[in-house]
């Protein structure tokens, strides 16, 4: 593995420049900024962030990506999976819209509870698991037919967090994962066990490092998601406790030639100055994974 083989596939996302979909997240800054920060810390690619981040008017996102010199990789799109009667793909295919004009190819999809914000989740009977995966794995063969490759993230606050819940998806569901090393072991998982034992899953990764004593705190429900992420939850990769490295070492050594995106969850309370706040923790983040080249 060289140092050029993982930056050109090294991508970014508005979340890191705290910029969400959840209502009363934070402070959210301008796409320009955003994106023109990101080509400084040397990304090359981003996900589209929530809606209204990117211009609607496909040919408008487009141009304004160019200007960055940025590729589209895709997006991450929640979608209620596990109740009756109701049919998630109408709002995913609105949701495509805008992929294909843009060169995206990946749905990062999300099994949301139907609730706001990500910090409690209904549980599940067994026939709530198998609606579940019927619908992500119909959802994935219809993004499909569209030239759109799906993956599931786990996440905290979804019906997909744990470990367990993604050893249930890998052993219930043909769809790829998104591997997200700080949500997972936010939920308890361990990434590094997943990307070793079952690399030929993954079609995506996201990465974050991770304050393993703050995870602790929102699995023990004394602390909310929102507010150990504004405490420092995600730490910048090399400093956490994920096994950052091990997780690249074991995708890597087993042919993965998906996008690294680094998406450290952040809630900004204001605009940050020049040069600091998000844009020096990405960059330290693309100087460590670099040094493991």
């Amino acid at each position: 593995m060289t140092a050029g083989q993982l930056t050109g596939r090294l991508a970014g996302a508005p979340i890191s420049w705290g910029v969400c979909e959840v209502p009363g997240w934070g402070h959210q800054l301008a796409a320009d900024r955003v994106l023109s920060e990101m080509g400084a810390a040397g990304l090359r690619a981003t996900e589209f962030g929530p809606d209204g981040f990117l211009p609607v008017d496909a040919g408008k996102r487009r141009a304004l990506l160019n200007k960055h010199r940025l590729t589209a990789v895709g997006g991450f799109v929640p979608a209620v999976l596990h109740e009756p009667g109701h049919d998630p793909w109408p709002a995913v295919k609105q949701a495509l819209y805008g992929f294909a004009t843009t060169g995206a190819d990946v749905l990062v999809l999300a099994a949301a509870t139907g609730q706001d914000g990500y910090d409690s989740r209904p549980g599940l009977d067994d026939s709530g698991w198998r609606r579940l995966f019927w619908n992500l794995d119909r959802l994935r063969g219809r993004a499909a037919e569209l030239g759109i490759r799906a993956c599931l993230h786990p996440h905290v606050g979804t019906m997909i967090e744990t470990g367990e819940d993604v050893d249930r998806l890998l052993d219930r569901s043909v769809t790829p994962l998104c591997l997200d090393t700080g949500h997972l072991m936010a939920g308890g998982g361990d990434p590094a066990r997943v990307a070793r034992e079952a690399p030929e899953r993954i079609m995506h990764a996201h990465l974050k490092d991770v304050d393993a004593a703050l995870a602790a705190r929102v699995r023990d429900g004394g602390l909310t998601y929102h507010d150990a992420v504004r405490a420092g939850l995600y730490t910048p990769l090399g400093t956490g406790d994920a096994d950052i490295a091990g997780v690249v070492g074991a995708l890597e050594g087993n042919g993965y030639q998906g996008w690294y995106v680094l998406e450290q969850d952040t809630v900004l309370d204001s605009e940050p100055g020049d040069g600091a706040g998000p844009l020096a923790a990405v960059r330290a983040g693309v100087a460590y994974l670099e040094s493991l080249a």
